[in-house]
């Protein structure tokens, strides 16, 4: 927590946004700030923004009220002119995106007056201090490092603080110790409606929703919360089934919530609550998290949805924006294959929110196993990642010529050379070579011997890694465009996931190649006028590289079974992953981004299909169009449901007709490209 008094002057002026009012608010103000204002004279309001902000309908979005109700309070202008210029402002700056959003902008502003002041008691001047927070016996790096960075203190620290990182490498797993508590609404789960499907974990952009399966001795530690006896999977079956929140985590999106069927008799199975009636569950998350094993290696985790939510997210709480539509891909890659991912990330949205000091949200298993990342630029992330994957190539090499020369190798056991032998026969099989791994390591230490101690120096290349590189529509499509082109073209086994939000999210929403036709974005103020790269069709016309065009919103089922071939595709892959954005102005809001992409799918903005080239060798089309005929009748409802494309119909409605119905025909000539494609003779 960092202090929010810092550079409060004496009879300085304080305003708070705060969901607790009186008596309350006093109780839950830490000693720390209560002594501050006692002893410094400061005058202190307090409103609760958020509350008025749902009401309104602008959801999370408290800045303008809060705006408001300063000019209010401080009155460093007459308030009369302060709220004219404000409302001045709404228009000019929000007008082109409707007389709804305008309205809900005054009256943003209008109800910026309903804040309170809060009587300072002089006595708080001799309050003792807080009590220290026990933080456990979480590692020193977090205490002395991590936490006085998080409270704005970093620049505090000594240079010896960095003893042993001096390269910039820095543990994996921190942003899971910041606990930031900072949605005022989480969600609850009713364990009677729950139809175990996992779909609700399978979308949570923060990975703060999961289901853990205890067994009898686990659910003793439970203290009563509520499980369900579980039926299925049968590995499972006896075992018992808890889907867990992590208030503290949590960002209060929603989509958890919009994407549960939830019994169809008694109702959805999550709600969206108060979080301060649910700070208890802080403690059932905590002993889930600890004490509660993975039970992931009972099924299959590749099979289905519901299968792969039981494996552990090697991606969690990131800072990602609440509802984000690019990181619950990211989340099930990690939950995939995040025991043996090497990551190359482009600059951008991607990069920020997955490796920004001191928060890593990319994280560890039990077994200390998780994805190692690095970041490079827009223009070169890709051949980043080539690199990468021909240094391990390489590497391996030295290990399968040091394995065969321990298949002649007197000390060597025959049980050691049995496993030289499988693992040479096997070695990019990441299935064996993750079997082989510990007993292999545990028998070459048991050994010595000088072929031995090689391999053991490179041990860890044994297992086949799984390279990704990952990147923006900006990076992608365009200033590293020719740098992912060179790399499919090489051949090597790499997999590219493009997040495809069709706009540069992270430096201001400036228009890319990927931006569709009619949407406003910087540089495109009236529309763009040209249609959007088909970057996967391009990537097709090589042959011999895996493609695939994946919603997650529209189709669970099918971005798993795309990720899980490209992954095991043993060449380069590309997907193209469709991921909302608050740059697209999403009317009904970002906790609705799973079901804009199924409305983006089922009117045929965005189309689902895979190109494996190993069907070719079977004698089959290779192309696969996975989503059903569009409902073009609904084509138009959905862009003027996004801001990106209802403001050019505020703004020059004669252009929108002309601009909307091309990107219809732009959409129907794509879909008309795949049907060729998929009937074509093999």
């Amino acid at each position: 927590m960092y202090d929010v008094t810092r550079g409060l002057q004496d009879g300085g002026t304080f305003l708070l946004n705060t969901i607790w009012e009186g008596d309350e608010l006093v109780k839950n103000l830490p000693n720390k700030v209560k002594k501050y204002f006692a002893d410094h004279k400061i005058k202190v309001y307090y409103i609760n923004a958020t509350k008025i902000a749902q009401e309104i309908g602008l959801g999370n979005r408290t800045n303008t009220i809060l705006q408001s109700a300063f000019f209010r309070i401080t009155a460093v202008i007459p308030v009369e002119k302060a709220v004219e210029e404000m409302k001045h402002f709404i228009v000019k700056s929000y007008g082109k995106k409707g007389e709804d959003v305008v309205n809900k902008n005054y009256a943003a502003v209008d109800r910026g007056g309903e804040y309170k002041e809060l009587a300072i008691d002089p006595a708080w001047s001799s309050l003792p201090a807080d009590p220290a927070k026990d933080y456990g016996d979480e590692p020193e790096f977090i205490t002395k490092v991590v936490r006085p960075i998080n409270g704005q203190d970093g620049d505090l620290l000594p240079v010896s603080a960095f003893k042993g990182i001096e390269d910039g490498a820095w543990p994996a797993g921190t942003a899971k110790f910041e606990k930031r508590g900072v949605s005022a609404f989480v969600p609850v789960w009713t364990a009677d409606n729950c139809i175990e499907c996992n779909k609700c974990a399978y979308v949570c952009p923060h990975a703060c929703i999961r289901p853990f399966v205890l067994d009898e001795e686990e659910l003793k530690g439970l203290n009563g919360a509520a499980t369900r006896e579980m039926k299925a999977p049968a590995a499972m079956k006896g075992m018992h089934f808890r889907m867990q929140v992590g208030v503290m985590d949590c960002l209060g999106c929603g989509n958890c919530v919009d994407v549960c069927p939830g019994n169809p008799k008694t109702g959805k199975a999550l709600q969206m609550v108060p979080l301060e009636g649910q700070l208890g569950e802080a403690a059932n998350w905590d002993y889930c998290v600890e004490h509660v094993a993975s039970k992931q290696d009972l099924v299959d985790i590749a099979a289905n949805v519901k299968n792969s939510q039981f494996a552990t997210p090697l991606f969690e709480f990131s800072g990602a924006c609440s509802g984000c539509g690019e990181t619950p891909y990211l989340k099930l890659i990690s939950q995939l294959v995040g025991d043996r991912e090497i990551i190359a990330n482009a600059t951008g949205c991607t990069s920020i929110y997955s490796g920004s000091v001191p928060s890593t949200p990319y994280t560890k298993n039990e077994k200390g196993h998780g994805p190692a990342w690095s970041n490079s630029l827009f223009e070169d992330f890709c051949e980043y990642g080539l690199g990468m994957q021909i240094a391990h190539r390489k590497l391996r090499e030295r290990l399968a010529a040091l394995m065969q020369k321990g298949l002649e190798c007197a000390d060597c056991s025959d049980e050691l050379k049995a496993m030289f032998k499988e693992w040479l026969e096997n070695q990019n099989s990441a299935e064996v070579t993750n079997r082989l791994y510990e007993p292999m390591v545990a028998a070459m230490e048991k050994c010595g011997c000088d072929t031995c101690k090689a391999i053991l120096a490179e041990k860890d290349h044994i297992v086949k890694r799984s390279q990704w590189i990952v990147g923006g529509d900006g990076a992608s499509y365009d200033i590293g465009y020719g740098g992912l082109d060179h790399v499919i073209a090489s051949g090597e086994d790499v997999n590219i996931l493009v997040l495809d939000t069709e706009v540069y999210s992270n430096t201001g929403g400036q228009a890319s190649k990927a931006t569709p036709l009619g949407a406003i974005a910087k540089f495109a103020a009236m529309g763009k006028r040209v249609r959007k790269k088909d970057l996967g069709m391009i990537a097709t016309t090589y042959g011999y590289v895996y493609v695939a065009q994946i919603a997650m919103g529209a189709d669970q089922a099918q971005t798993l079974k795309a990720i899980r071939e490209a992954e095991a595709y043993p060449g380069p892959s590309l997907i193209i992953a469709y991921a909302p954005c608050i740059n697209h102005g999403l009317k009904a809001g970002m906790g609705h981004s799973q079901e804009e992409e199924a409305k983006a799918v089922e009117c045929g903005y965005w189309h689902l299909w895979r190109y494996n080239p190993q069907l070719e060798a079977e004698g089959k089309n290779p192309f696969s169009l996975d989503s059903k005929e569009p409902n073009w009748d609904n084509f138009q409802a959905f862009l003027k449901g996004e801001v990106r494309f209802a403001s050019v119909a505020k703004q020059f409605p004669k252009e929108a007709d002309e601009l909307f119905a091309a990107a219809q025909e732009n959409a129907q000539w794509r879909y008309k490209s795949y049907l060729r494609m998929l009937g074509t003779a093999w």
